[in-house]
């Protein structure tokens, strides 16, 4: 499949070729499995412990993956979060400014007066005319001031409130900022241990190594497939929004895998589906925790085509089911976007981004 980019492709001609790869990736009941010609058992038992072995490195490279994502994207939010209090202090305290001339300026006045009290000058006029326009303006006067000295202390209060929201923010972003870097490191290492392992192996090691991977693949899937839960699906057919995820899906067949990625160029298994949906016009978390956390779950004889599939059991991976027991998902480091069986990996549910 690496030689596939379906970016020409109508929506029906990808869904044939789906269809053509779901024949192939499924098996019926009662398949035998063929084994890689090995005269040598020791060998082959150390070969399948090398395969259990790289397997279990990626895996926890996609855990690590995952919470990468999701410290930058919290980090992403809350550098967001601080540009916009940084905007609403800077205003708030030109307005602050602003008050304190105001302030000034009416201090000023009053000095010029001779610092007499507005209040004993009326008490001290003679002319009951005078005086009571004086009050009038007295009165709108006081309350000028008095709005004004209350503005200003909210205004204070307000850049208060914004400087400790501010200084809270940096000390998340500091933290998400700190995982993020840890996550990195893991992601890194389990990868670098995971290739090191391989790149020991000969070059005919390596052709076995890939056939047993297939081999496990196809065994989980049969094993899924027995179960009846293809004959027994109800979920009907893809919504519109579904089908254009679908269609973009397909359309990255044949892009490496790469972590943190979400395209153009290259993708990880929630960097595909997180974008096959915003191309449908449907925003969903980035990660595969969080969308199983926050998508509605769906039984999985209920999935339909352009439902989410979640793996293993800590959501570190999902991929997007394109119908007949198939998914588009971006596997690993070291492959690409491709077609593989949906129960070829241990199911932990199946969510519903349009649902």
């Amino acid at each position: 499949m690496a030689g596939v980019t379906g970016k020409g492709h109508s929506t029906t001609t990808a869904v044939a070729l789906i269809c053509a790869c779901a024949a192939a990736v499924l098996a019926a009941p009662g398949t035998a499995f063929a084994r890689p010609t090995d005269p040598t058992p020791p060998t082959k038992r150390s070969l399948e412990q090398v395969r259990e072995e790289i397997e279990r490195l990626y895996r926890e490279a996609g855990t690590a993956t995952d919470a990468y994502n999701a410290a930058e994207e919290k980090a992403e939010k809350q550098s967001q979060e601080i540009v916009r209090l940084a905007r609403s202090i800077d205003k708030g305290q030109a307005r602050l400014e602003k008050l304190r001339a105001r302030a000034a300026a009416a201090a000023r006045a009053q000095y010029r007066r001779g610092g007499v009290p507005d209040e004993a000058k009326l008490l001290l006029s003679d002319n009951p005319s005078r005086f009571l326009d004086g009050a009038g303006r007295l009165r709108r006067g006081q309350h000028a001031t008095k709005s004004m000295l209350t503005e200003m202390a909210r205004t204070q209060e307000d850049l208060t409130t914004y400087a400790k929201d501010a200084s809270a923010q940096w000390k998340r972003l500091e933290a998400n900022r700190k995982a993020k870097a840890e996550a990195k490191k893991k992601v890194t290492k389990k990868i670098a241990a995971a290739e090191k392992l391989e790149s020991r192996l000969e070059k005919t090691e390596r052709e076995r190594l890939r056939k047993l991977e297939e081999e496990a693949a196809l065994k989980r899937q049969s094993a899924w497939v027995d179960t009846g839960i293809l004959k027994d699906a109800k979920g009907g057919d893809a919504t519109s929004p579904g089908k254009k995820a679908i269609a973009y899906a397909t359309a990255q067949i044949g892009k490496p895998y790469v972590w943190g990625a979400e395209g153009p160029k290259s993708f990880d298994c929630s960097g595909l589906t997180s974008q096959a949906w915003a191309a449908a016009g449907k925003g969903i978390p980035r990660t595969s925790q969080e969308q199983w956390k926050q998508l509605p779950h769906v039984d999985v004889k209920n999935m339909r085509p352009g439902d989410l599939i979640i793996y293993h059991k800590d959501a570190s991976h999902v991929g997007l089911y394109v119908g007949d027991g198939a998914i588009v998902h971006a596997p690993r480091p070291g492959r690409d976007v491709t077609v593989a069986g949906a129960g070829s990996m241990e199911i932990l549910g199946v969510v519903r981004p349009d649902k």
